[in-house]
């Protein structure tokens, strides 16, 4: 089957969502790690929780209440001292080591990307990682006000790159959004980071596993640089 479009998750896909620990340490001493793994965890369960009781709020207030979470959780008051470059921190989010380098190397092909984030966020994001120069269109689940997995989120694609689902490899390193993308009829490489590697934190045990629901990918890779082998 022909592969016409490759459409890349953003958050911890193409952006290591942990690279702002280096943000989050001196803002709270000895608890930055704890807090970075929180924020995330909860931000994902606020998206769920959003799009189930059918309260949508963007992606951006989604990571704020979230962040709140984590900075109360770990004895933080969250003050806009801490609060503000901890959120702007998302907008210079560094993409993961091998992103340029793989994306380059796709070059000539239709990329795209999927995500979560807010038009706002994710233009900011493409642009301050130079990553624009590769991504032609940034698509943000705003449009139908609901959260991966939810199958509206991935039915943008379609009409927005003029391409059949069949013809989209989907590529995520978050284990839920695979089985999303997967149940709606995309072809998926899962990026499986450090698989076995370093010591097993919360976050990683969580989100680096595949998930038991019956939805494998087609792929599981270590990097995103083995993905022109796949094509």
């Amino acid at each position: 089957m022909t592969i016409a479009a490759l459409v890349f998750d953003a958050y911890g896909t193409l952006y290591d969502v942990q690279s702002m620990l280096a943000k989050a340490e001196p803002l709270c001493p000895g608890k930055g790690e704890l807090v970075t793994q929180l924020w995330r965890l909860k931000q994902l369960e606020y998206t769920w929780l959003r799009s189930l009781l059918q309260e949508y709020e963007d992606f951006w207030e989604v990571t704020r209440a979230a962040l709140d979470f984590a900075l109360r959780a770990a004895g933080v008051e969250p003050e806009d001292t801490v609060r503000t470059p901890l959120m702007e921190s998302y907008l210079h989010l560094d993409p993961h080591p091998e992103a340029r380098e793989a994306l380059a190397a796709l070059g000539g092909r239709k990329l795209a990307m999927l995500s979560n984030g807010t038009p706002r966020m994710l233009s900011e994001l493409l642009a301050n990682s130079g990553l624009d120069q590769w991504i032609e269109t940034a698509l943000s689940v705003d449009a139908v006000r609901a959260y991966k997995p939810h199958p509206s989120c991935y039915a943008l694609v379609e009409s927005a790159l003029g391409v059949a689902k069949s013809e989209v490899l989907f590529v995520s390193s978050n284990s839920f959004d695979v089985v999303g993308a997967k149940t709606f009829g995309f072809r998926v490489a899962w990026i499986r980071r450090d698989a076995g590697g370093a010591a097993p934190t919360l976050y990683g045990m969580l989100r680096g596993r595949a998930e038991e629901l019956g939805h494998a990918p087609d792929h599981t890779i270590p990097a995103l640089t083995d993905l022109p082998a796949l094509l």
